[in-house]
């Protein structure tokens, strides 16, 4: 019996303590879950827990506006409404009033025009561990209508309150550099994307706890956090000579049939990009054009000025030349060639765009007719290491820096891969391969003097305190500056292009009463895939600065595959930098109050006509009058037919009761005109003419200003081929 009750005491003990055990492991494995719970997923479950009995609607912080240089805006956050949903207010009130999600996002889905599909999934959208949302927001940058249409509703838990929408004002405009934001209203191309961070602001937020009923708690805190407003960011850009850029960009798009066009303005002696045109553009107010797949979209809002590559051709002479000057191998005043229309190479004659050839010339002759044999000669005396070293040092084939996204480095050829040909062809500007960024910054460096400045078009970023005192985060000062030429020897060269405008190749850029320095240029397209040049397509492009002696702009013209019938940059690009130079002129002397005027419209003929006939020629030519009434014609006027003067300006007419008048008239200039064109505006003013060669007007046995009578006169033009 003893040895019984011991059994069981032991066995009773030995349960007990395997109970204990078992205790012991199911507290401590409770321990290290409880553990688990409030340490490692502790942030997990209190973000749920938060979501369950807060409701947390988030204010949008307005986007600061995007100026020009002068103040103008160009993109502005625009007053609409966004409607939010409070899930458990809502869950709460479809209980009370027992409606269904299927009602009830008909009922949203009708004021808000959404469909209802995408409603009810957004009311069901659950968290990650799978519990209901506790907000959600419904549909942004709504206009007033739909906003009002939300709020007759009478919805608890459908929150409706202000929200902004990015607006650009002059739509098309500027398009490409701006950029666009996506549907969050982010930035995503663009200055909109390259200066994000400082005109998206900081987003504020209500966060506010609830009742098991999901109203708000009085004695709980609720938590409230003021948007900060994006700061603007201003530009370098000048509306009006981006303008001046457009309009000239569409024209000579249509007018030449291409397939794009870039121009460009700066300012050389700091960088500042006054100008970036590029036709064909889109609208940023609309960027996702239905129909369109997104590579189609993305090749519209690119920015070809700073991601598209070209063999630039002929205005690349200046880089070679810029080299041959500085490392002195030759000797600019005794530098002799004769061109006969092409060059031996190794194996193959590379020709010169006249295959007749231009005949004996001086280094200033080769810059004057952009003869390609003349470059090339300048090249072989060069050498590859040296070339290339004055590549290098103008930037090419390297990014610039440029504070626009998508920006290309280009192609440069390495010294130790460079061929005879190679170098002979790189000398006139095919081969490598460039952007119009990197171009026209290393045309500014021959303009200020020899310096390298990286290109840039923000300004300044500022904003406003709460007092109303302007607040500066940011101006820009990565200029990058490196001496990259000497002074004297860009001054040289300045002199020598503007021989180029004024007597050969880019004389359709002269501008009367004005130096401008350029070289024009015409290269062929690579075959998409490389093997060759494609047939019949080119880039036409001309690059000029002005006033020579202390350029103050400098401008790049670009036509990509223009009419294959008429593609020479000196026939195409060049006119076109003429209307621009002339343009940003007649700018710059109204904005600086200059005295010097631009001689841009010929006095018309209108004497021997009667009074009507004259003030409606006049009022067509943009010219104000002031006449006597003495009779019913013309006999005479002052300034004389034939004078230049600016638009505007008053022409004093005199009559008489006899058609009979005055026969004297002024000689014009007509350089830089076409044949045709330059004989039917003399004929206007009772000038024959006479030719001397093929092109446009170099040179006039009579010179400009010089009066005349009218009928008694013979002109002779010199005419010169205007190629590349």
């Amino acid at each position: 019996m003893a040895k019984k009750e011991y059994m069981d005491k032991v066995i009773i003990k030995r349960r007990m303590l395997f109970v204990f055990c078992m205790l012991l492991l199911l507290f401590f494995a409770l321990l290290c879950r409880l553990s688990y719970i409030t340490i490692a997923k502790s942030e997990e479950y209190k973000n749920i827990a938060e979501n369950q009995w807060t409701s947390e609607v988030k204010i949008e912080a307005r986007r600061g506006k995007i100026l020009d240089r002068n103040g103008n805006e160009l993109a502005v956050s625009a007053n609409v409404y966004r409607v939010d949903l409070d899930m458990n207010t809502l869950r709460k009130t479809q209980k009370d009033k027992k409606i269904s999600d299927e009602d009830m996002a008909t009922k949203l889905a009708g004021a808000l025009n959404m469909e209802k599909e995408e409603v009810i999934k957004i009311l069901h959208k659950k968290l990650p561990g799978g519990l209901p949302i506790g907000s959600a927001t419904l549909k942004r940058r709504i206009e007033k209508e739909e906003a009002d249409k939300a709020t007759d509703l009478k919805i608890r838990g459908v929150i409706v309150s202000p929200d902004t929408k990015r607006y650009y004002p002059n739509n098309n405009f500027l398009s490409q550099v701006l950029g666009h934001t996506r549907s969050d209203g982010e930035g995503l191309t663009g200055v909109e994307l390259k200066y994000n961070k400082y005109l998206a602001g900081i987003p504020g937020v209500k966060i506010a706890e609830t009742d098991n009923k999901s109203q708000d708690l009085p004695y709980t805190i609720s938590e409230y956090t003021r948007p900060v407003s994006g700061s603007d960011v201003m530009l370098t850009i000048d509306d009006m000579i981006q303008h001046f850029s457009e309009k000239a960009a569409e024209q000579a798009l249509k007018d030449n049939q291409a397939k794009a066009v870039t121009i460009m303005v700066m300012n050389p002696k700091n960088g500042e990009i006054l100008a970036m045109a590029n036709k064909p553009d889109y609208n940023p107010n609309s960027p996702w054009v239905e129909g369109k797949a997104f590579n189609e979209l993305q090749k519209d809002w690119r920015n070809r000025a700073v991601s598209d590559t070209f063999e630039p051709g002929s205005i690349f002479k200046v880089v070679t030349a810029t080299a041959a000057m500085e490392e002195k191998v030759i000797d600019e005043d005794k530098y002799q060639i004769t061109c006969t229309g092409g060059l031996p190479i190794g194996k193959r004659i590379i020709h010169c765009w006249k295959k007749v050839g231009h005949g004996t010339e001086s280094f200033q002759d080769i810059l004057k007719n952009s003869c390609n044999v003349g470059f090339m000669d300048l090249g072989r005396k060069l050498g590859p290491e040296k070339l290339n070293k004055y590549i290098n040092k103008f930037g090419f084939g390297q990014k610039t820096g440029i504070d626009l996204p998508g920006e290309a480095s280009g192609i440069v050829k390495k010294t130790q891969n460079m061929s005879e040909t190679d170098l002979a062809t790189i000398s006139f500007g095919q081969t490598n391969t460039l952007t119009c960024v990197q171009y026209l910054t290393a045309l500014n460096a021959i303009a200020n003097g020899g310096t390298w400045i990286r290109p840039h078009v923000m300004k300044e970023i500022y904003h406003y305190d709460e007092n109303n005192e302007k607040i500066v985060d940011k101006q820009f000062d990565d200029f990058g500056k490196r001496q990259v030429a000497d002074k004297d020897v860009v001054a040289r060269l300045r002199g020598y292009l503007e021989k180029v405008v004024s007597e050969g190749g880019g004389s359709k850029a002269f501008v009367e009463g004005y130096n401008i320095a350029g070289k024009t240029g015409t290269a062929q397209k690579v075959k998409e895939g490389g093997g060759g040049y494609a047939p019949n397509k080119y880039v036409a492009s001309f690059a000029g600065m002005a006033p020579a002696e202390d350029p103050k702009v400098t401008v790049l013209v670009s036509i990509d595959e223009p009419n294959p019938g008429n593609y020479y940059g000196g026939q195409i690009a060049a006119p076109v930098a003429k209307q621009v130079f002339t343009d940003i002129f007649n700018y710059m002397s109204l904005k600086e109050g200059s005295n010097i005027k631009l001689k841009n419209v010929l006095v018309p003929e209108v004497r021997g006509k009667s009074k009507e006939e004259a003030i409606k020629i006049l009022k067509e030519a943009k010219l104000n009058y002031e006449i006597d009434n003495k009779g019913e014609h013309i006999i005479d006027m002052t300034p004389k037919p034939g004078y230049a003067v600016d638009e505007g300006s008053k022409i004093v007419l005199y009559s008489g009761t006899s058609s009979n008048y005055n026969k004297e008239v002024v000689v014009p200039s007509v350089r830089g005109y076409g044949k045709e064109k330059a004989i039917e505006l003399l004929k206007t003013l009772g000038i024959e003419a006479k030719t001397v060669g093929e092109g446009v007007v170099t040179g006039q046995s009579i010179e400009a200003g010089k009066k005349v009578n009218k009928g008694t006169t013979t002109i002779v033009l010199k005419l010169q081929e205007i190629g590349d």
